[in-house]
């Protein structure tokens, strides 16, 4: 089974927004993010950046990172799962 979902985005549209696909991964991420749907480290996963560069890149657009403890403990099990604590 796939860990991953593929959502179809005609190449038109793409084109229109005069984006990459990796762009728009992260815009996704963002906006994600913002509205609360994904938690710090799962946007900063999506988005495949590092803690520091989408920080910055929150930061850069004025997004301010909420995170909690919740979030935190999220994190961890993310970490947990991927063997990287």
């Amino acid at each position: 089974m796939s860990n991953t979902v593929s959502i179809e985005i005609p190449r038109e549209i793409l084109h229109a927004t005069r984006m990459t696909p990796q762009e728009l991964k992260v815009d996704l991420a963002i906006l994600l993010f913002q509205r609360g749907k994904l938690s710090f480290g799962k946007a900063r996963e999506m988005a495949g950046m590092s803690v520091w560069a989408f920080q910055q890149l929150l930061g850069s657009q004025g997004i301010p990172v909420h995170y909690d403890v919740e979030e935190y403990d999220e994190d961890l099990q993310t970490l947990r799962e991927l063997g990287r604590l």
